[in-house]
């Protein structure tokens, strides 16, 4: 393995104008200019919220920034929630500071109270956008070699979230990896519902609530167990699953018709109750397709999916093997 302008951009507005504030988590209190909403180019989306690309054209040759707001169309009846949920992220994304995870940049509140989050442009495209495109052009899984630099760098910002902050990223997919280029860099981003661990790699705060996004979750996070940095690592392997398949976990029965005029029988036969029953276990690999060249990362899939967390191995392990090239 998921914030700036006003409350009423998403399409009530008749000129939008551009929000120019100073941030209180901002580099010096630096007044930052956000452009509305429809000036910037939309990204990509999660759960209640949108990310736009916001281009720094005041400065000569400045990066953009991706910019993070709340879409209240969708959550017109939580803003405060997901406000407080944006405010913590960037609380702890302000903290953060590693080459495979996306960078903080600015939070600023505009004069009708909506909060943007600005963050590191980390790339192009998500990973899932790259594994969506590869299979509509019919190819098959992304080569091995591509797979393992993205499970060493993925597993880089992993150890330094689980080792070096004590967090739980929370939501690993692919959604939540972007890539720049030919997959020149590779980082993780959306600490959202990031959790602190205890010196025992342990979510230990009692009102903590994991809440990932269902494929990818483990069996300890949808049956209430106790929930350890190995649950990143469960959903780790299954975003490895995802570029080896180019699917969803436990959604192939959704993958064997395209026809759109047949996405109504396809919804009628959607098994739930064998959907939730594959729920946090190892979803099927045909190995013989893959190829013997895949062998190190089927190894490594199958290791981070253990049933048991105490059988899957540490983000610090996983970076030890991988940098060594030794025996997973």
């Amino acid at each position: 393995m998921a914030s700036p302008v006003s409350s009423n951009d998403e399409g009530a507005f008749k000129t939008p104008k551009n929000v120019r504030v100073r941030s209180p988590l901002s580099t010096g209190g630096t007044p930052i200019t956000i452009p509305a909403s429809p000036f910037m180019k939309k990204l990509g989306c999660g759960t209640g919220v949108n990310v736009y690309l916001m281009n720094r054209w005041e400065k000569q040759n400045a990066s953009p920034w991706a910019v993070k707001k709340i879409n209240t169309k969708c959550v017109s009846k939580q803003v405060s929630v997901y406000q407080q949920r944006l405010s913590e992220e960037a609380k702890v994304l302000k903290e953060i500071n590693h080459p495979n995870i996306v960078g903080f940049r600015a939070f600023t509140v505009a004069k009708d109270g909506s909060k943007c989050l600005a963050m590191e442009y980390g790339g192009e495209q998500s990973l899932n956008d790259l594994i969506e495109k590869r299979k509509e052009s019919g190819m098959k899984a992304f080569p091995a070699a591509i797979i393992e630099k993205v499970a060493l760098h993925v597993a880089r910002g992993l150890q330094y979230l689980h080792n070096e902050k004590k967090l739980l990223h929370g939501d690993m997919k692919s959604c939540n990896v972007v890539i720049k280029g030919d997959f020149e860099t590779v980082k993780i981003c959306d600490v959202g519902v990031s959790l602190w661990l205890d010196e025992n790699m342990k979510v230990s705060a009692p009102k903590a609530e994991y809440i990932g996004t269902e494929p990818w979750n483990p069996k300890e996070a949808l049956e209430g167990g106790e929930i350890t940095d190995k649950a990143d690592i469960f959903a780790y392997g299954l975003t490895l699953w995802e570029m080896m398949t180019l699917a969803m976990p436990h959604l192939e029965m959704l993958e064997d018709d395209d026809e759109e005029d047949e996405e109504d029988s396809v919804e009628e036969s959607f098994d739930e109750d064998a959907y939730y029953e594959r729920l946090g276990t190892r979803p099927p690999l045909d190995t013989k397709a893959l190829g013997s060249s895949y062998k190190r990362m089927v190894e490594l899939f199958y290791l981070c999916t253990e049933q048991d967390p105490k059988k899957r191995p540490s983000a610090a392990q996983i970076v030890q093997a991988l940098e060594s090239n030794n025996t997973l």
